[in-house]
C-alpha cells in the first residue's frame, strides 16, 4: 500500500499515478518527496498568479483553481532526483512551466471555441475572448519573469519551448501544405503542442538540480516522445463510446472537422470500404459545419472505432511510448528510472 495525500489523490484521480507509477517499496520515499514538492509548486503558483487588478486576478487564477493533473511539475520533481533534488530553482522552474501550460489553455479554448475546461465554463465563456486572450498573455509574461530570475539558461529554455508551442498551434491551424506528408506533419504538431512542455519539464529538473549534464538530452527526448504517445492515445479515446471515459460525445474532434490520427491513417488506406468510409465522414463533417445534427456521423464514427486505422493508431502510441522508455537507458537503475518507465507505460495504458 502506498502513502496518500491530497496531492497524491488529485493526481491518481486522472492517470492513477500513485498506484501505477510509484508502485513498489522502493518508490514510497520517492512518492513522498514528489508530493511534498507538488505542494510547494502549488503554493508558489497561488502566490505568483495573484494580480492587484481585481479582474486580472480572478481571471488569472480561474483555471488554476479549477484543478489539473500537474503532470509537468511532477516530471520536473522526478528528474530533479537525478541531481540534488527539489531545490528552490527547481520549484521556481516547475512553477513557470505549469504557468505557461495554463496560459496556453486560455488561448486554446478561444481558438477551439470550447465551452468547458476542467469541468467549469471556459474563461472566454465567463469574460469574453479578449479578456481570455489577454489573461493567457499575462500568464506567459509572469512565467517569463520567473524564468528570468533563474538566469540565461532558463530564459533560453522558456523561449525555445514557447516558440515550439506557438509553431505547433500555427501548423495545426493552417494544416499541411503541398508536399507535406499529413501523418508526419500531424506527429510534428503533437510533438510541438504537447511534447514541448513535457520535454522542457523533464529536462528542467535535471538542469536546475545540478544533475548530470549527459542526461539532459535524454530527458528532453523522453518528454517529447511521451507527449506524442499521450496525444495519440487521446485520439483513440476520442472515439470511445463510453461517456464515463471521455466525458464527451464520441468523435467530438472529428465532428468538429479536426483531423485525428485514426482519420489520417484511414485516408492512407486504398481498399473500397476505407475509401467509402472516409467519403461519408467528410460529407458528414461538411453537413455538420452547415448546421446539421452532429448525430449524423454516429454510425460512421462507430465504424471508424472498429477500423484497423484506429488499432494502428493505438499501436503507434505504444511505439512512441517504447521509444520514450528506450531513451532512459543512460539513467542509473533505481526508483526514478522505474517511475519514468511506468509513466511512459501509463499514458498509453489508459482504457481505450
Amino acid at each position: 500500500m502506498t502513502p496518500s495525500s491530497a496531492s497524491g489523490s488529485r493526481i491518481a484521480g486522472k492517470l492513477g499515478l500513485t498506484d501505477r507509477i510509484f508502485a513498489g517499496p522502493r518508490s514510497r520515499r520517492l512518492l513522498s518527496t514528489v508530493e511534498t514538492g507538488l505542494e510547494r509548486v502549488d503554493a508558489n503558483l497561488a502566490s505568483e498568479l495573484r494580480v492587484t487588478d481585481s479582474v486580472a486576478d480572478s481571471a488569472s487564477r480561474y483555471l488554476y483553481e479549477a484543478g489539473g493533473k500537474r503532470v509537468r511539475p511532477m516530471l520536473t520533481l522526478l528528474t530533479a532526483q537525478l541531481g540534488e533534488g527539489a531545490n528552490d530553482d527547481v520549484i521556481a522552474g516547475a512553477t513557470a512551466l505549469e504557468m505557461t501550460h495554463l496560459g496556453s489553455l486560455y488561448h486554446d479554448d478561444v481558438m477551439d471555441a470550447a465551452d468547458k475546461r476542467r469541468g467549469v465554463p471556459s474563461a472566454h465563456a465567463v469574460w469574453g475572448n479578449n479578456v481570455a486572450i489577454l489573461t493567457g498573455d499575462l500568464l506567459f509574461s509572469r512565467a517569463s519573469q520567473i524564468m528570468a530570475r533563474l538566469g540565461d539558461r532558463a530564459i533560453r529554455l522558456q523561449a525555445d519551448t514557447f516558440e515550439r508551442l506557438v509553431l505547433g498551434q500555427m501548423h495545426e491551424t493552417v494544416g499541411p501544405q503541398e508536399g507535406d506528408d499529413p501523418v508526419e506533419f500531424y506527429l510534428q504538431v503533437l510533438a510541438d503542442k504537447t511534447g514541448s512542455l513535457i520535454a522542457a519539464a523533464a529536462q528542467l529538473g535535471v538542469i536546475f538540480s545540478n544533475g548530470p549534464r549527459e542526461l539532459e538530452d535524454a530527458m528532453f527526448q523522453f518528454g517529447d516522445k511521451v507527449g506524442v504517445a499521450f496525444q495519440l492515445l487521446d485520439d483513440v479515446i476520442d472515439l470511445s463510446d463510453d461517456p464515463d471515459e471521455t466525458g464527451k460525445v464520441p468523435g467530438t474532434d472529428l465532428r468538429a472537422g479536426v483531423p485525428t490520427m485514426p482519420y489520417l491513417l484511414l485516408a492512407t488506406r486504398t481498399d473500397a470500404a476505407s475509401v467509402a468510409l472516409l467519403t461519408r465522414i467528410d460529407a458528414g463533417v461538411a453537413l455538420i459545419a452547415d448546421g446539421a445534427d452532429p448525430a449524423i456521423l454516429d454510425a460512421d464514427l462507430s465504424e471508424l472505432r472498429e477500423h484497423e486505422a484506429t488499432q494502428a493508431t493505438l499501436d503507434l502510441a505504444h511505439q512512441w511510448s517504447s521509444e520514450a522508455i528506450a531513451v532512459l537507458a543512460p539513467l542509473p537503475e533505481g526508483p526514478v528510472r522505474e517511475a519514468l518507465t511506468r509513466f511512459a507505460q501509463a499514458v498509453v495504458d489508459r482504457s481505450s
